[in-house]
């Protein structure tokens, strides 16, 4: 009974998998900007696996490059009348034992809307959840994205 409880206690830093994503609109600039938490064991495990290399995300600026063609494949907005939005890479930060990702995404019109994908992690980690919390004025909405519904129709 005793090595039962040890083997059970000796789990992974963290029992789930978790991003959370903020979108706040920023009226006076015309953009959204954008933050994505994710938990930086699970981010380089699935960087690694996709650049076939050791990432170690403490290496300040290093990884840039890799990072922004990870999330560029997998955080993406199409309007109401089907155009992909640009979302321009801003940069990372580690808190703790989290990664930052910060991205900003122009938007002149007003929001009406469209679809969102936000399958990060998702394609290592079937139990994978995203919640997306955006903030247009002064309308709030959470979204939360699974492996079944990683592509979802917006709107608040």
């Amino acid at each position: 009974m005793l090595i039962v409880l040890l083997f059970t206690n000796s789990r992974s830093a963290h029992d789930f998998h978790a991003s959370v994503t903020q979108m706040q609109y920023d009226p006076k600039e015309q953009v959204f900007e954008i933050s994505i938490r994710i938990f930086t064991d699970d981010f380089e495990k699935v960087l690694s696996a996709e650049s076939n290399t050791k990432v170690n995300l403490s290496d300040s600026h290093k990884n840039d490059a890799l990072i922004e063609k990870y999330i560029r494949a997998h955080f993406a907005y199409i309007n109401p009348q089907k155009q992909a939005k640009p979302i321009k890479y801003v940069g990372h930060e580690i808190e703790a034992d989290a990664n930052w990702l910060y991205l900003e995404m122009p938007y002149a019109e007003p929001f009406r809307g469209g679809q969102l994908k936000q399958n990060v992690l998702m394609e290592y980690f079937d139990d994978q959840v995203n919640m997306v919390n955006i903030q247009y004025q002064h309308q709030k909405k959470t979204f939360v994205f699974r492996k079944s519904q990683s592509v979802q129709d917006i709107s608040l």
